[in-house]
């Protein structure tokens, strides 16, 4: 009784239980039917979304236009309203979402300063990963709770519920304010905003690993701060969201694979705040190019339904300790890819 009271309070006993329960990779990779109707479901959400990304790509509004960009330039698209599938941007998108939904991070993080540099304008990119993450967060977030990772619970409702409530609503705020700020006010250069990222994501990584051999006793105070920085990034470049708020979970005593559940799921209601500010800042003149939806939405489809799988699947151990090194790893890759930039701006 005792056990069945603390999962209903806080909702992360579940993901141990089933462990303790089915013991191997085995046990645990065997799925019920009814999970196995939840792919088939959400394959069709997705292709919905691809039919709505192919309109989109084509440019149908006054605010929607083939954008200058280097890459749209080099390849001769300027002046077109045609698109195509970049199968390479399929590919990042797919790795990518998979390691954002089975480890709480890594899509807008990594996505955005790689398609930055490969010559894509901010307005080509940040918008469509907000839609992206929007529904493949929402997915998976849900999905995550089918496979029992987590348990949502709303009567009465748990603490894990009670966490992406807390984190979602004040993320939807900051993410708000920060795009407005960034894209419509201050228009800040995209340097700057790939920098306090990575500067960021530096100094969450290196928390994560710092405490990543103990649980750390649970602190939902914490998460408040975690939550507007993290929802302040996803507004800044589409990315950083993750890493602050699982790694800040992790920080604040949830365990790895709840709050990998919890994290997917309030950044999905995050998204849907940023993409809601930007069809408002569309009706004041700012302009967006939807050329790479069907690729990004192609590319997220399995992985954000396949990735809640590998997170069930593979044993809570393995997350407390790839979810930090992935974080570092994310780090070190942005770092890397802005340090070209900094050594310019130095020797300027």
């Amino acid at each position: 009784m005792e056990g069945k009271v603390a999962t209903n309070k806080m909702g992360w006993e579940i993901a141990r239980d089933v462990e303790a329960n089915k013991k191997t990779m085995g046990e645990r990779a065997r799925l019920s039917g009814e999970q196995l109707k939840s792919f088939l479901k959400y394959l069709v959400l997705f292709g919905l979304l691809f039919v709505v990304a192919c309109w989109l790509a084509g440019n149908p509004f006054e605010f929607t236009q083939r954008l200058p960009s280097q890459y749209v330039n080099a390849k001769g698209w300027m002046g077109t309203n045609n698109w195509t599938i970049v199968w390479w941007v399929v590919l990042l998108c797919a790795v990518f979402e998979y390691m954002d939904s089975a480890g709480g991070m890594g899509y807008g993080t990594a996505l955005t300063p790689l398609l930055l540099m490969s010559g894509f304008d901010p307005k080509q990119v940040v918008p469509l990963i907000m839609i992206t993450e929007m529904v493949t967060g929402l997915v998976a977030g849900i999905i995550h709770g089918e496979f029992e990772n987590v348990e949502w619970k709303l009567r009465p409702m748990n603490e894990t519920t009670k966490l992406v409530l807390m984190i979602s609503i004040t993320g939807m705020l900051a993410t708000m304010v920060s795009v407005t700020a960034v894209y419509k006010v201050m228009q800040l250069h995209k340097f700057w905003i790939k920098l306090y990222v990575t500067v960021l994501l530096v100094v969450m990584g290196v928390c994560s690993v710092l405490t990543a051999k103990t649980y750390v006793k649970y602190r939902p105070n914490l998460m408040w701060i975690f939550a507007f920085v993290g929802g302040f990034n996803k507004g800044v470049g589409g990315g950083g969201y993750g890493p602050v708020i699982t790694v800040g979970g992790l920080l604040s005593g949830v365990p790895v694979k709840s709050m990998v559940a919890v994290t997917s799921l309030a950044e999905g209601m995050t998204c849907l705040a940023a993409v809601i500010t930007w069809f408002v800042l569309l009706s004041t003149g700012t302009v967006v190019d939807y050329m790479l939806l069907p690729s990004f939405v192609i590319g997220t489809v399995l992985a954000a339904v396949g990735a809640p799988y590998t997170t069930r699947v593979i044993p809570e151990r393995f997350w407390k300790w790839a979810v930090p090194v992935y974080c570092c790893l994310l780090a070190a890759y942005s770092f890397y890819k802005i340090f070209p930039d900094i050594q310019k701006r130095l020797l300027s």
